[in-house]
């Protein structure tokens, strides 16, 4: 049997890396939750790139859905390339990185200290520009990532999210489910199934379906289809692929879909239906029973928000197995690097 790749071991660790985690921030996340509640903040900003922009967007979802306050993403280059001053009086600006080092990064994160934003930075590598500078931090506590592809990191900065999210809205049911996600996800997974491996790998060419907090699992899942197995995949929301991606749709198309397990259900189920009349080669991760061979089903969090977690954990393993499959080496995809810098 050959060993296990990096990113398979790394993906095991993340049940024991978030009650680390956990335990570690317990005090510094229920300060600044605290800061947020003085501050109210109308508006948060997100500074991020690459994965940690699709947790950038999973909080964009949970934050909006749990506070009614506006969320959104600033293109770095707006303050490292274009210099455009900022108004941010008052808001929460929030950096989300793996390395901490990227100059745009850094830049737009100073940028918006400079504008009046409290800038709040979850960063795995805590002797870092990013860490250094913001006003305050929550360090991811995933150890060294090896792999190229983002795993453990990632799913590390998710919760450090939904933890501070938790406490600064006082929702005892998120802040009981966070609490339960390092033994969830630290279950034993089953393999993936060989047929749905085989399934994803004859794909040229997918679209990876998701709505609201599922949507930002799409787009992670997208990513990690074209870095690690080379399939050209890309995401979208329900709720837009049929005003115009459609029309690319032939007899056989893979459409993965994350089903939302909220009130965005319904609509997702009858897109999903429309797109399978069309031809498509529908493939459903969800976390209610079934017994479909295009069904992936997952074990539920305890609250909705939370389950795309414990799908996005789930379906790292299927993206690993199926870069294998492929021949390909999960760890190091050809012409990325774990560190892109960008300026």
């Amino acid at each position: 049997m050959s060993q296990p790749s990096l990113m398979a071991l790394e993906i095991a660790e993340t049940g024991a890396i978030l009650a680390r985690q956990l335990a570690a921030n317990a005090a510094a996340t229920a300060q600044i939750a605290a800061l947020l509640q003085r501050r109210d903040p109308r508006l948060v900003a997100t500074i991020a790139r690459g994965s940690s922009d699709h947790a950038a967007l999973y909080l964009k979802y949970l934050i909006e859905i749990a506070l009614g306050v506006p969320c959104a993403s600033i293109g770095p280059s707006i303050a490292s390339l274009y210099h455009a001053p900022l108004r941010l009086e008052g808001a929460l600006a929030l950096t989300i990185s793996q390395s901490g080092r990227s100059p745009d990064i850094v830049s737009l994160q100073a940028a918006a200290g400079r504008a009046g934003a409290l800038t709040v930075a979850l960063v795995n590598e805590v002797d870092s520009p990013v860490a250094r500078d913001a006003q305050c931090l929550l360090p991811l506590h995933a150890g060294l990532e090896k792999s190229v592809a983002a795993t453990k990191s990632m799913i590390a900065a998710l919760v450090a999210g939904a933890a501070l999210v938790g406490q600064w809205v006082g929702d005892a049911k998120l802040n009981g489910g966070i609490a339960k996600l390092p033994a969830l996800l630290s279950e034993p997974s089953a393999l993936a199934p060989p047929a749905l491996v085989d399934r994803v790998a004859r794909a040229k060419s997918a679209f990876v379906l998701g709505r609201g907090s599922t949507f930002a699992v799409a787009a992670e899942i997208a990513l990690k289809l074209k870095e690690t197995c080379a399939i050209h995949a890309e995401a979208f929301s329900s709720a837009e692929v049929l005003h115009g991606p459609a029309g690319i749709i032939t007899p056989g198309f893979l459409v993965l879909c994350f089903m939302p397990q909220d009130a965005a259900r319904e609509g997702v189920s009858e897109t999903l239906r429309r797109l399978t009349a069309m031809g498509a080669d529908v493939f459903v991760v969800d976390a209610v029973a079934s017994s479909s061979e295009s069904t992936l089903v997952v074990p539920a969090a305890d609250h909705p928000q939370l389950t795309p977690i414990v799908m996005l954990h789930r379906f790292y393993g299927l993206v690993e197995a199926c870069a294998r499959s492929l021949g390909r080496d999960p760890d190091n995809p050809p012409h990325l690097r774990k560190v892109t810098e960008t300026k």
